[in-house]
């Protein structure tokens, strides 16, 4: 039996709406962000969604998406869901962030995809243990999300970078 993703990414930011990556600096959702929110869990019960339970990063754009977006849902707030740490340049301009030149090597003081990927492993062996025949939802980030392509579809960090949004 298996469990069954839905994987979401938080609203726009502040930082997104500058053209700057947040990594684990925090940003607030800007207004476009709370209204994507909105969106995002109306168009969900729309087609009918039903969750178990939502996991989502423990930064806030990503808890306050969930939260607006499923509101009666029971979340649990999980760490290893983290956007990468881009350390030095964390929340600094988006053309800075090249993830095909972090996927062994580290950011500066940060962490690399391969990285984000171990922590995805661990969070995925924990879903399988305990959530097995269950539907839950991810709110996250890129990062988390690419790893799971890397962990899931068994893509290389290249393909999944190439396939990106």
């Amino acid at each position: 039996m298996a469990v069954y993703i839905k994987y979401f990414v938080h609203g726009t930011t502040t930082d997104n709406a500058a053209k700057l990556c947040s990594g684990w600096k925090e940003a607030m959702l800007n207004d476009l962000g709370y209204e994507q929110a909105k969106n995002l869990g109306n168009i969900s019960r729309e087609r009918g969604d039903k969750f178990d339970i939502i996991f989502t990063s423990d930064l806030r754009r990503a808890i306050e998406s969930s939260n607006i977006a499923f509101p009666n849902v029971k979340k649990i707030t999980d760490s290893r869901l983290r956007e990468c740490n881009y350390g030095d340049l964390d929340g600094k301009h988006k053309s800075l962030i090249v993830y095909e030149e972090h996927i062994k090597e580290p950011f500066l003081n940060g962490e690399s995809l391969e990285d984000v990927e171990k922590r995805m492993r661990s969070f995925v062996d924990y879903i399988k243990e305990n959530y097995t025949g269950k539907t839950i939802g991810i709110v996250a980030h890129r990062a988390p999300q690419l790893a799971l392509d890397v962990i899931i579809k068994g893509l290389s960090w290249e393909e999944a970078n190439a396939n990106d949004w």
